[in-house]
C-alpha cells in the first residue's frame, strides 16, 4: 500500500490529537487540506488500522477513538461525566491469566474501554 498524502494526513492528526474520533481527525486534517471529507478520513482510518498504524476503542456510545499503535493502555470511561483515564494494561494481567487459564481465551487489552464511574462522581454521591 501506498502512503498517499492524505493518508499521511489522517495518521499525523491521530498521532498529535493522542486519541481521537474520525470526526475530530477530519477537522483536523482540513486545517491543512479543505476539501478531504470525512468519507476520506474513514477510509484512511481503516486502512490504516489494517496496516497496524492506529487502533480503534470504543469509549462508549457513538464513534470509536483512534489513537496510534503505540498508545496502548486500558481505557477508563467514566459514564457519567465523560471523563477518560488511562491504566497500564499491565492492570489486566490477572484478568487475562484467569481468562487464558480458565477458557483459553487471549485478551487483547490494548483495544478496551472499561465503562464505569469515576471517583469524583461517586464522591459527588456521598458529599
Amino acid at each position: 500500500m501506498r502512503m498517499t498524502p492524505q493518508r499521511q494526513l489522517v495518521l499525523d492528526a491521530v498521532r498529535e490529537l493522542g486519541h481521537a474520533t474520525p470526526e475530530q481527525v477530519c477537522k483536523k486534517v482540513q486545517e491543512t487540506a479543505p476539501t478531504i471529507n470525512i468519507t476520506t478520513i474513514y477510509r484512511a482510518l481503516d486502512l490504516l488500522e489494517q496496516l497496524g498504524l492506529v487502533r480503534h476503542t470504543h469509549l462508549g456510545h457513538g464513534a470509536p477513538t483512534y489513537s496510534a499503535e503505540e498508545h496502548e493502555h486500558v481505557h477508563l470511561a467514566c459514564h457519567r461525566c465523560g471523563r477518560i483515564d488511562e491504566v497500564a494494561i499491565e492492570t489486566m494481567d490477572e484478568l487475562a491469566d484467569k481468562l487464558r487459564r480458565e477458557h483459553g481465551f487471549a485478551l487483547d487489552a490494548t483495544h478496551l474501554a472499561l465503562s464505569g464511574t469515576c471517583r469524583e462522581c461517586q464522591n459527588a454521591d456521598i458529599g
